[in-house]
């Protein structure tokens, strides 16, 4: 059955809903989504999404529910548990958070009180604003210390070990959202150890590449690990966490704990559509497929990168690791990603703005954007298509070139606002965009029913 057919129901009893769906459907079949902590689930994901699990309710844990009817809620639970057990080589796993946001807040609640010190990345040398920022709950409620990556895009080992030795934080993070090399969780475990934090590693970019064998795990050196499920791991919108052999050594009732905070310091009824669909999705990475998969994320990341730079992009730390890569744009002019990304959108290519380390801007207004090769991959791209999508890229960019951010902070969103009616009805973004379509009807997504 593909896309279209299971429409049919919705086709008599909402046509406007449908028309939504349809017109998404149209735009990610027709683009490249290159937002890398965006991929596409496969039928069978989706399916299970859409199963009869969306009608249960089920507060507690398997064998501990409040409500009755959970024998087959409680069965379906912990083949997800088992799996990402399995996948991550692990004791204890939690698949019950809504998402990756929560989970981390979880792990604050089962490890730390308030007013704590808390260390992770600073969020503008591409960390995650649950790991520490000002304007998230983890920077309101607990004092957190910001380590910061060096001149050539790496972590500032030398700094985070100063800082956590001058304020000895009770948790520390491992882990980013716009991190172009491998996580680091030896040095950074070592530096945990040394002033007795829980280490918690934040993999929800790279949690498919681990299983996949394409990025090291953290398992061995880190307390607890969280992930979200819908980025490379290629299934729902949903979230692990997970207490390793280690965590377990360090505090035997740590998977106790966060238990409790998931349920019920921070959610009700888990979504068992959901729970049920992040079994599949790990059933699906336990294949040896997948580990194919994880790898040519890389392979397409690395050539992407290289093509790039070879068009004359910038990139921060000159290359990638993993499936993500920042283009830093400062060449063009300070807080350019705003144009970048509209062009780039108008010629069919989806990416997000982004701070880079040390950015001349605001987080409103970045120097960069964020580009990776997940989705494309799950497409079935390969190297070939990495070559032809970065001269497109390289191509879209030149075509915001004239375009400065005023130096009066009141004019900015109106001449932002004029710079993107421009280039929308820019000819050369138009004519990419024809190119990006008939590449893009060669890897077809949902309407022949292949993913």
């Amino acid at each position: 059955m593909n896309f279209s057919e299971r429409m049919k129901k919705l086709a008599e009893t909402d046509k406007e809903a449908l028309e939504l769906i349809q017109l998404e459907l149209q735009r990610q079949e027709d683009g490249l989504e290159m937002i890398p902590s965006e991929n596409f689930v496969s039928m069978a994901v989706m399916e299970a999404m859409g199963s009869v699990f969306t009608n249960k309710y089920s507060e507690g844990y398997p064998g501990k529910r409040y409500y009755g009817g959970n024998e087959f809620v409680d069965k379906a639970e912990n083949l997800a548990i088992e799996r990402a057990k399995r996948a991550f080589n692990v004791p204890r796993a939690n698949v019950q958070p809504y998402s990756g946001t929560p989970a981390n807040f979880a792990v604050y609640l089962a490890t730390c009180q308030p007013a704590d010190v808390i260390m992770g990345q600073a969020l503008p040398d591409g960390g995650h604003l649950t790991h520490g920022w000002k304007t998230s709950f983890s920077g309101i409620f607990y004092k957190p210390v910001q380590y910061h990556v060096k001149q050539d895009g790496y972590i500032d080992f030398d700094e985070a070990r100063r800082l956590a030795l001058a304020h000895r934080p009770k948790l520390i993070w491992v882990g980013a959202s716009a991190y172009v090399r491998q996580f680091p969780f030896k040095e950074m475990a070592e530096i945990a150890d040394e002033v007795g934090a829980y280490l918690a590693a934040d993999v929800a970019h790279v949690s498919g590449l681990i299983i996949g064998g394409a990025h090291p795990s953290p398992a061995p050196y880190c307390h607890i690990i969280t992930t979200t499920t819908h980025k490379t791991l290629r299934g729902p919108r949903g979230a692990i966490i997970m207490t390793t052999e280690k965590g377990l050594q360090k505090d035997p009732e740590l998977a106790e704990r966060i238990d409790k905070a998931v349920f019920p310091g921070l959610q009700g009824g888990p979504h068992d559509h959901t729970t049920t669909a992040i079994a599949v999705a790990l059933g699906e990475a336990l294949k040896p497929e997948f580990k194919e998969y994880a790898h040519q994320i890389v392979r397409n990341s690395k050539a992407l990168a290289t093509e790039l730079m070879k068009n004359g992009m910038k990139l921060v730390s000159n290359g990638t690791d993993n499936h993500l890569m920042l283009v830093d744009l400062t060449t063009v002019a300070k807080g350019h990603g705003v144009f970048a990304q509209e062009a780039l959108e108008t010629a069919g290519i989806t990416v997000n703005k982004n701070t880079i380390p040390h950015d001349p801007s605001s987080p409103f207004y970045p120097s960069g954007v964020r580009l990776g090769t997940p989705a494309l991959t799950t497409r079935g791209m390969k190297e070939e298509e990495m070559t032809a999508i970065a001269k497109w890229v390289a191509e879209a960019t030149r075509e915001t070139e004239k375009y400065r951010l005023p130096a009066e902070k009141s004019e900015i969103a109106e001449y932002v606002k004029g710079a993107k009616r421009e280039i929308r009805e820019n000819a050369a973004l138009k004519r990419i965009n024809t190119e990006v379509r008939e590449m893009c009807r060669h890897f077809p997504l949902y309407t022949d029913g292949t993913i």
